[in-house]
């Protein structure tokens, strides 16, 4: 979109008409969406590739998209730095970390050292009882080099190391993990993977969004002291609306590391497969939080409403297409990336169908039209839909069913 004077101006926001407490709580509902990614994703992993295989995804897609979003939202929200306080508000407004689920606790020594620890760990609920090597590959294996992946976005010189972490000894040891994050120059630096390089050419990670008004009621960016826990209604509407645009991109950039390390395993045609029971995963479990925390209608309405939020179209500068009567779909940079809207369309209609029967279990689509140009409607039947097999698993976390609690945020100061 041009302005007046032929510049490039962004496109805007369908987060835009919600109000600022809408968004307020919106946006951590759009962070745990993120973190539940995983839980859909790498049960199929698993089945493809058997335990090892499907942490070696997990390791390549989080150090892929992680650098990449982690430095958009510093820009975004004006918290650019090179020291510890600047990894810890990163990780407040990452999908791998979202608040009260993954409930970090941090503290700031000084600009090149602090620690933090996990007082309830969400990941850590989902996996414990599935055994100490599965606990051992998310806590030890995993987490070792997408941690450093995370803090090189700040400094190639930060390291993430543990103090404790499980599998749990005494099995209710609390707090679930401790850590430490060292900057020193003495340190080799940490490189960029090789899928962060690759991803960095996508048009997701280069996707111009409106930038947020300075003039606007409330915080317009995070460049003061760092908060225990972000009050995301201190926020103004500005920056909220921009915050879960960067989400959603966080989300679509993990699922093109995703992609990327699932593409490099499977033939073309078992690699969609994987992908498309990801996304008809997680698609019906956003549909359902989404739709519980605004409070929408279980009708047709409702669900058009949900599909115009979803991370799946969002954002709108990445994924065009025009929510009304019917969602109309055109060709997007989200197409050109193979990201999640690809896996929609004429033919390819479970995610649609997860994604309105997460509104109500009567709901379905009726899609009709060409390639990446096709309109899909939302219609009732006489009969609820059993719920499908990918959301079904992506319910076994505990994310699906997680309710955020009031906090109050308070600045944290070197100790």
């Amino acid at each position: 979109m041009r302005g007046d004077g032929g510049a490039e101006r962004p496109t805007a926001s369908r987060y835009g008409a919600l109000t600022r407490s809408e968004l307020a709580v919106l946006v951590p509902e759009l962070l745990l969406i993120g973190q539940l990614i995983d839980r859909s994703g790498m049960a199929w992993c698993i089945g493809a590739y058997g335990r090892e295989g499907m942490q070696e995804v997990a390791i390549e897609e989080w150090m892929a998209a992680s650098p990449i979003y982690t430095r958009r939202m510093q820009r975004a929200l004006g918290y650019e730095g090179d020291d510890v306080v600047t990894i810890f508000k990163g990780l407040q407004l990452d999908i791998g970390a979202p608040p009260q689920f993954m409930d970090f606790r941090y503290t700031v020594h000084d600009a090149r050292r602090g620690e933090f620890h996990l007082d309830h760990c969400g990941a850590l609920m989902d996996v414990e009882p599935m055994g100490p090597d599965f606990v051992r590959g998310m806590c030890h294996d995993i987490e070792d080099p997408t941690f450093d992946a995370t803090a090189v976005a700040t400094n190639p010189r930060a390291q993430v190391r543990p103090v404790h972490r499980p599998p749990r000894v005494p099995a209710d040891r609390m707090p679930h993990c401790a850590w430490t994050v060292t900057i020193d120059p003495a340190f080799a630096p940490v490189s960029e993977s090789e899928g962060c390089t690759a991803l960095r050419s996508s048009r997701a990670a280069l996707t111009s969004l409106a930038a947020i008004d300075p003039t606007d009621a409330g915080l317009g960016d995070y460049s003061g002291p760092l908060l225990a826990d972000l009050d995301f209604a201190a926020f103004s509407h500005s920056a909220l609306v921009r915050i879960a645009d960067e989400v959603c991109l966080q989300m679509h950039l993990l699922n093109l590391g995703f992609r990327r390390a699932v593409g490099r395993r499977s033939s073309p045609a078992e690699a969609d497969t994987i992908a498309t029971r990801q996304l008809v995963g997680i698609a019906g479990v956003a549909a359902e939080r989404i739709r519980a925390a605004l409070d929408l209608p279980g009708d047709v309405s409702g669900a058009l409403r949900v599909l115009e939020l979803h991370p799946l179209l969002n954002p709108a500068a990445y994924v065009d297409a025009t929510v009304a009567d019917a969602l109309e779909v055109r060709p997007s940079a989200a197409h050109e990336d193979g990201a999640w809207i690809s896996l929609c369309g004429p033919g390819a209609v479970a995610p649609l169908q997860a994604a309105v029967r997460g509104v109500d279990p009567c709901l379905d689509v009726e899609v009709s039209g060409t390639g990446a140009t096709w309109t899909a409607r939302v219609v009732r039947r006489d009969e609820p839909a059993p719920v499908a097999d990918e959301v079904a698993v992506t319910r076994i976390s505990t994310g699906a069913g997680f309710r955020f609690a009031p906090r109050q945020s308070l600045p944290i100061t070197p100790v």
